[in-house]
């Protein structure tokens, strides 16, 4: 089988510090690129990041300081990534949530604007979640008879990732294989930005989606209360939340 495909989707999966997204850092990253005549292109990168693994991070994906401390940093390698990614659509496994809001963040700390709002998302996981409730070892043993091999390497993660979702599109018939279906099935929630700070309510205007002013208009809110985009533009919100917020309080102009 093969994915209908308008534009080139990229199937990528991170291996990071932690998994906060404001500090946390990738130290590797897989990337399968399909494009619409069916070619697949992988690329992988061991990645620096500038800080260090904690032991029981390494203990989960294999990866230690000493793996990375001769490998390029993000910075180093954010143009050729930014190129390779340019045009496509984007997938993985549990991406909604992590891969693509820790990615942007990256491509943030290196000054690219990296678009996603002009793309599809395609999320695996929650396709899953909504038809089966597993992980993706047990997604890749039900769905394709398989034993998932180097679980937590990138590269055996995205290759899984890929296949699940083509069996996916076999054994169910409601699921259209068409990206722009894909992406609004897979979505959870109705969040405005990547992180989840911010969601839209039933007349599609964006209210905070946390703290003490969770439920209310984010415009009224910096009406009201002016140091609070300054106390939000300061503290420890990711760079693509930062963004949004910025974007609602210049279109108050």
């Amino acid at each position: 089988m093969q994915l209908k495909l308008e534009r080139p989707i990229a199937f990528f999966d991170l291996e990071t510090t932690g998994i906060t997204i404001g500090t946390d850092r990738i130290v590797e990253i897989a990337i399968l690129k399909v494009t619409p005549d069916g070619k697949k292109e992988m690329r992988t990168h061991r990645v620096n990041p500038e800080m260090p693994i904690p032991a029981e991070v390494t203990a989960i994906h294999g990866i230690s300081d000493e793996d990375v401390a001769n490998e390029p940093t993000f910075s180093e390698l954010a143009p050729v990534l930014f190129l390779f990614l340019r045009d496509c659509d984007l997938a993985g496994y549990n991406s909604n949530k992590f891969d693509i809001p820790m990615l942007v963040e990256e491509f943030y700390r290196v000054d690219l604007e990296f678009d996603v709002l002009s793309r599809k998302w395609v999320d695996v996981q929650n396709i899953f979640h909504k038809m089966e409730q597993r992980t993706l070892a047990a997604a890749y043993q039900f769905y394709c008879g398989k034993s998932l091999e180097n679980a937590h390497s990138a590269a055996a993660d995205i290759e899984a990732t890929y296949e699940v979702l083509l069996a996916q599109l076999e054994r169910y018939s409601e699921l259209k294989n068409d990206v722009d279906f894909l992406h609004d099935f897979s979505r959870r929630g109705n969040h405005a930005d990547l992180a989840g700070r911010f969601a839209y309510n039933g007349k599609k205007q964006i209210v905070f989606n946390f703290g003490k002013h969770k439920g209310k208009l984010v415009t009224d809110v910096l009406q009201q209360e002016p140091s609070y985009y300054g106390w939000m533009m300061n503290g420890d919100f990711a760079q693509s939340t930062k963004a949004v917020l910025k974007h609602i309080k210049h279109s108050m102009k």
